[in-house]
């Protein structure tokens, strides 16, 4: 099902009347306290690092950290350059927006693929089907390799998964990119500790504080365009265990499952072959505010398939040298 649009056509629309009715008590004061600490971190890191990288997916946490930067540093002056990670599965939509995002603003973007390192031979697929999603790991630290990078800026938040809760928001990495949960260092008082030794370097998550609705009332206050995915849209889906699976070429509908056409969004973006989209009508971020006070699972636990594995798979795969 092709939904590609144009992403200047995408800018979001005014709040709907229903919209601005259930929305006129809510405060969004708080924004400008998590939007001051984020161009703090995002500052602090052009000041103690050498050759730190924005890990810019197209996806709505990294389009808000983006804006962030915008703020700090202005329209083409951003200090560092934009990396992604692309599995060569992920939404067409996300990928042409995120290309059109890093022109516009004049950032250098950088995208190292995962079906390279598979010719290179340092990811194997058990089989042919099985998700690239896990394996962004070893492009991951390849391309930190490559480029020497000292720090790489995500935009993973608190509220999302227990892993993500747990950790700090200057993430040491070891010389393999692992992350020790039980040796993370203090941060008191907003004071990181940014030491080095040879071969390690930071995650870094300036809005590890935010919530997936600050994240939308923020889009909703700057007017921030998205990749269409967010909105609702139709698409033919299948329930399996509980999770909207999209039904397309990587992943097809098994014997005896019942396709449907639903009106679903996407409450966050990645890899086609793990990700999945909600049941909602909202067409507005206004709109999906008001859904966002009303949920009651997170949007990974909402709609990530490969975080259904285990309660530890996130943590697993963060000590591995995961996002």
């Amino acid at each position: 099902m092709n939904t590609r649009t144009d992403p200047q056509l995408l800018e979001p629309q005014n709040m709907t009347v229903n919209g601005t009715q259930n929305l006129s008590h809510l405060s969004n004061a708080h924004l400008d306290a998590l939007e001051e600490e984020t161009i703090f971190i995002l500052r602090e890191v052009a000041a103690a690092f050498e050759r730190p990288a924005l890990l810019f997916s197209g996806g709505k946490d990294s389009l808000v950290m983006l804006k962030c930067a915008e703020k700090a540093f202005g329209a083409g002056r951003i200090p560092y350059p934009l990396l992604m990670i692309d599995t060569g599965h992920n939404f067409p939509e996300v990928t042409d927006f995120r290309d059109f995002r890093a022109q516009e603003l004049g950032a250098e973007l950088i995208v190292r693929n995962v079906e390279d390192s598979m010719k290179r031979g340092t990811v194997r697929l058990a089989h042919p089907g099985e998700s690239r999603n896990v394996h962004q790991s070893v492009t991951l630290l390849e391309a930190i390799e490559e480029f020497r990078f000292d720090a790489l800026i995500g935009g993973a938040r608190r509220d999302e998964e227990k892993a993500r809760a747990k950790e700090r928001i200057f993430s040491h990495r070891d010389s393999f990119g692992q992350w020790q949960p039980k040796a993370q260092r203090p941060e008191l008082w907003t004071l990181f500790n940014t030491r080095l030794a040879p071969g390690e370097h930071f995650r870094v998550f300036p809005i590890s504080n935010w919530t997936e609705l600050d994240v939308w009332q923020y889009i909703d206050r700057e007017q921030i365009a998205l990749p269409s995915l967010y909105y609702t849209h139709q698409r033919p889906v299948v329930d399996r265990r509980g999770l909207l699976v999209p039904v397309t070429e990587l992943t097809p509908a098994k014997d005896g499952e019942e396709v449907q056409l639903r009106d679903v969004r996407f409450r966050t973006v990645g890899d086609i072959t793990c990700t999945c989209p909600v049941e909602s009508t909202a067409a507005t971020p206004a709109d999906i505010v008001i859904e966002t006070l009303a949920a009651d699972v997170s949007e990974r636990g909402a709609t990530r398939m490969d975080d259904k594995t285990s309660d530890a798979s996130m943590e697993k795969r963060k000590k591995d040298g995961y996002f």
